[in-house]
């Protein structure tokens, strides 16, 4: 008898014993090609033997030391790495251990930088619907995500929430692209005057929605004109980079390809590639000289920040990254694997949209394609689709709520980023098999 506290009580895990490449064995040997990365982690697969190494090698030489007394070799070439890897601005690096660790530390760190800069009014965050942020109870807060929320409601700080840029369901017949954008921004401003402009901190957002929303990037201009607007009432951007950054999109960060920089970006999940628990705070000059020149220190610290063994991992994997060339690798197999995607669920009727950038990828399912209706959220068809794939040997990443909250399913993939061509195929023949069992178990009203 097991005495884990699994996350999900009523059903039988299977024991992983070994990783090769992509894939994951369990103890009866059945092999799993992980489409999903664990949860947007395992960047490099299961078995890097060069990030072993560099966990071993800074293992026996220095594991731990507390980071309220020391720095180490392996945080600052880690610290300076991101610097060099991320757009021109982000000077700082402050490192944590988890990705949820990592957005409470930067909401914390914009209400420093106001307190700091004499403007003690900012005490509010704006955020997106259908958008998430952590399980901690600070990222929670800012999360516009209905079920992870429900729970703890009562309890959690206020926010305020603005649209998605969600453009298969939202944006309206006719609108073009420009437009939308342009009544976005406009929804935000209206929103930061109802509130107060001098009471908002920051806007959170990822740049590529993940599991909540199915993998949705935002249109062309919109992180632009998104930004012209927080510019224009001096609040923050926080972009949240916990599973689109790393790498997972094809460019460092994601918000690159937005073309606007951020004043304080959360990253984590491929930052250590699962080798490791890592992630970091990746911080502009403005934000840092502001909290150095007044106070001189941050008020926020964890036990594990800039432990020594993770800042080896994560170094070791980005210099898989570089010397391998593997953000090139994920826009070509990103493309391959979405033009795979899109020939084999062409004309399926139940799948609305796929989208995504990179080895971000999504496909949002519907019960009619014309009109965009959803599934009976009790059927939980996310759920059968997981299950389904998972028979068949493929690891991905369902999720319900995608329409609305509580309405919609989609199925997420993030695959490694050493996939091949022919695990490209793997993916799509077992996932379209597992997503045709999974419809075919409903009740025939129910696919109508």
């Amino acid at each position: 008898m097991s005495h884990v506290f699994q996350r999900y009580m009523r059903k039988p895990y299977p024991v992983a014993v070994r990783g090769e490449g992509p894939y994951i064995v369990d103890s009866s040997g059945k092999r799993y090609l992980d489409a999903a990365s664990g949860a947007g982690v395992s960047s490099l697969g299961y078995s890097d033997t060069g990030v072993a190494d560099a966990i071993a090698k800074q293992a026996h030489e220095l594991a731990y030391v507390y980071n309220a007394y020391f720095t180490t070799e392996a945080s600052e070439r880690l610290a300076d790495a991101l610097v060099e890897m991320t757009p021109q601005g982000l000077d700082w690096v402050f490192f944590g251990s988890g990705g949820s660790e990592s957005m409470d530390g930067a909401l914390k760190m914009a209400l420093q930088f106001h307190l700091d800069n004499g403007q003690s009014a900012r005490r509010r965050f704006i955020a997106r619907r259908q958008s998430y942020h952590g399980c901690a109870m600070g990222g929670l807060a800012v999360s516009g995500n209905v079920v992870r929320r429900m729970l703890f409601e009562d309890v959690l700080m206020p926010a305020d929430f603005v649209s998605p840029c969600y453009a298969y369901r939202d944006q309206q017949a006719g609108e073009t692209d420009t437009a939308y954008v342009a009544r976005l921004a406009q929804e935000l401003e209206a929103t930061i005057q109802r509130v107060g402009p001098h009471t908002v901190a920051a806007f959170i957002a990822e740049p590529v929605v993940g599991a909540t929303n199915g993998a949705v990037p935002a249109l062309p201009g919109y992180f632009k004109a998104v930004k012209a607007v927080l510019d224009r009432y001096g609040i923050l951007f926080i972009a949240d980079e916990i599973l689109t950054g790393a790498g997972r999109t094809g460019t460092y960060l994601s918000i690159e390809q937005d073309g606007v920089t951020p004043d304080i970006v959360a990253l984590a999940k491929g930052l250590g590639a699962g080798y490791q628990p890592i992630s970091a705070i990746v911080v502009s000059g403005r934000v840092f000289d502001t909290i150095a020149d007044k106070r001189g220190y941050f008020i926020h610290g964890h036990t594990y920040n800039a432990s020594a063994t993770p800042c080896a991992a994560a170094l070791a994997v980005i210099t898989a990254i570089r010397e391998r060339h593997l953000l090139e690798r994920v826009q070509t197999m990103g493309q391959r694997l979405r033009a795979a995607l899109a020939e084999r669920f062409a004309d399926h009727p139940h799948v609305g949209d796929i989208r995504g950038r990179g080895l971000l990828l999504g496909l949002e399912l519907v019960r009619n394609r014309e009109t965009k209706s959803t599934f009976d959220p009790q059927l939980m068809l996310w759920g059968s689709v997981q299950r389904e794939a998972m028979d068949r040997g493929l690891i991905c990443y369902p999720m319900g709520g995608t329409a609305d909250g509580m309405n919609g399913d989609h199925i997420l993939l993030a695959p490694p980023f050493i996939i091949d061509d022919a695990q490209v195929g793997e993916i799509v023949d077992k996932l379209a098999a597992g997503l045709d069992a999974a419809l075919a178990a409903l009740p025939i009203e129910a696919r109508r």
